[in-house]
Order: C-alpha cells, then sequence, then structure tokens
C-alpha cells in the first residue's frame, strides 16, 4: 500500500512523499540515500549546504539504485551491503520541480577517498539532533518532513532496527 504525503519543505516549497510507491516518475532525476553504518547515521558534510544523507543525480544510462550506489561511496566512502527503496518525493520548485527516489541503505564498509566531490567525507552521528530543523550544520534537505516519515517507514517495515 503506497502512503501519501504533503507539505512545505524548509524555503516553503510544495513537497508530495510516496511511501512505497514511484507516483511522479519512473525517471527521476535524482536521489537521496539514507544511510546507517554500524548502528550510526553515515553523512557526509556538503560544502555549502550542511550535514545530509549523501544523494545526487542520475546520471545517463544509469537506473536510480545504481546512482544510489555511486553517490553513497562518491560522497562518504561508503560499500552498501543492503539497500532498501522506500518512496519517492516531488518538490515543486519556483523553476522546475525536482524528483527523487529515496532508498536506505547499510554500508558495511567505509573506503577512504582522496576526493569525495562536492562534501567533505563521511560523518557518523549516533543520533539525529530532535531539533534539526533548527539546527544551523544541517543542511535544508534534512529539515522537512521527507526524513521523519522515510525512517519511521523504514522502521515500521523492518528494514532498520533503531536503538
Amino acid at each position: 500500500m503506497t502512503t501519501c504525503y504533503k507539505f512545505r519543505d524548509y524555503y516553503n516549497n510544495e513537497v508530495e512523499l510516496s511511501l512505497n510507491g514511484f507516483p511522479f516518475s519512473d525517471k527521476p532525476g535524482h536521489v537521496w540515500v539514507i544511510c546507517l553504518y554500524a548502528g550510526r547515521w553515515l553523512l557526509t558534510r556538503h560544502s555549502q549546504r550542511g550535514l545530509e544523507f549523501p544523494g545526487g543525480k542520475i546520471e545517463e544510462g544509469e537506473t536510480p539504485e545504481e546512482a544510489a550506489v555511486r553517490e553513497v561511496d562518491e560522497e562518504t566512502g561508503g560499500r552498501i551491503e543492503v539497500i532498501r527503496s522506500l518512496g519517492q518525493y516531488k518538490v515543486v520548485g519556483r523553476s522546475e520541480d525536482v524528483i527523487k527516489n529515496i532508498y536506505i541503505a547499510v554500508v558495511d564498509s567505509l573506503v577512504s577517498h582522496e576526493d569525495y566531490m562536492e562534501t567533505d567525507g563521511p560523518v557518523l552521528i549516533e543520533t539525529l539532533p530532535s531539533n534539526i530543523r533548527e539546527h544551523p550544520g544541517y543542511s535544508f534537505i534534512m529539515k522537512d518532513e521527507v526524513l521523519p516519515r522515510s525512517v519511521k517507514y523504514a522502521e515500521e517495515a523492518g528494514y532498520i532496527t533503531l536503538k
């Protein structure tokens, strides 16, 4: 069963979130990967936006899942053991809509890279702050309903177990 939500993001753009389904596009432009490594959240520090889960654009010829695996590696050095699709969301922007597939991944190892693309590499944290929306160190991508609803869905589906 697909569950859909509508809300506003950090910049007051309309967001539609679908968990357990891909109603907005069979060819999304982006991916976002919620990562766990050794029982901790695996994030990256984007040079301009701050702390966030890895993600990015899907390249020509890539499937969304292939893009998710590549982005986790490029931005954190993470090697994915298990990856599961959670759903898709659409941000209705001022100039264009952005559609992202959402994944949850368990990473089994981190490989050091000389270059982590536009990020500073892996950042491990025990718990996400309860005040993440007001926390200046976190990216706007982490500050809407996509993250808490996706994590809750992943827990309820048995994809992850949080302490």
